[in-house]
């Protein structure tokens, strides 16, 4: 097996933190992450809270992954204890999601106020992947002009955009394929069920085939 990676996954105030849950599940079971540090801003903490019903000092990775798990460790990200303030930190990069625009533009101005800013700083001094999973719309010309900063120094703006040639039913689906397809982009690919082929993807065809038996336009 390739060395296993730790893998840093902050949470910011953009709604969508349900997309959160899937992708720490993902990062969580898989076997080539050897831990995961979750980083949860306080407005991040506060949309927990509202989207899974839960108290505001509830447990985040077991609210996340709906038990407790030894491989993921939750910090304060209102301190600078983190080992993420750290380049010598052996960290394989950074996914931020879902990713507020407030908090790409404090990255493309190097604005490391707190610790999911100062470890996304980390993460291009070091040349580390990080990627920002932004959530909101539509964008601005400041918006824009941070993002293009943001990529110009290394970073990846992966929007939280649904994809729609498969066909999902539910938003369950739509969340799965773009976890699936954001862990495939960073090299942990988890299945070829979303992926496309000739004659559509396995989700697709199977898709298709339930809505025609159901006469359903596809």
């Amino acid at each position: 097996m390739a060395e296993q990676r730790t893998v840093t996954l902050a949470v910011t105030g953009a709604g969508g933190t349900r997309m959160a849950r899937h992708v720490l599940s993902a990062l969580e079971r898989d076997d080539r992450v050897a831990h995961v540090d979750l980083l949860v801003s306080p407005n991040g903490r506060k949309l927990v809270a509202h989207e899974f019903g839960c108290a505001g000092d509830a447990d985040l990775a077991a609210t996340l992954l709906g038990r407790p798990s030894g491989k993921v460790t939750a910090w304060d990200s209102e301190t600078w204890e983190g080992p993420h303030t750290s380049g010598s930190y052996p960290s394989w990069g950074m996914i931020v999601v879902p990713c507020s625009l407030g908090t790409v533009g404090r990255i493309a101005q190097g604005q490391s106020s707190a610790l999911i800013e100062r470890a996304a700083d980390i993460c291009l001094k070091e040349r580390r992947p990080l990627v920002l999973c932004v959530r909101e719309t539509p964008f601005n010309l400041i918006h824009l002009r941070n993002m293009s900063q943001v990529t110009e120094a290394g970073g990846i703006v992966y929007p939280m955009i649904p994809t729609y040639y498969n066909l999902p039913e539910t938003v369950e689906q739509m969340f799965e394929e773009f976890t699936e397809r954001l862990l495939g982009f960073v090299g942990l690919d988890q299945s070829d069920y979303y992926t496309w082929r000739a004659g559509g993807s396995r989700a697709s065809v199977e898709r298709a085939a339930s809505r025609t038996a159901r006469g359903v336009e596809a």
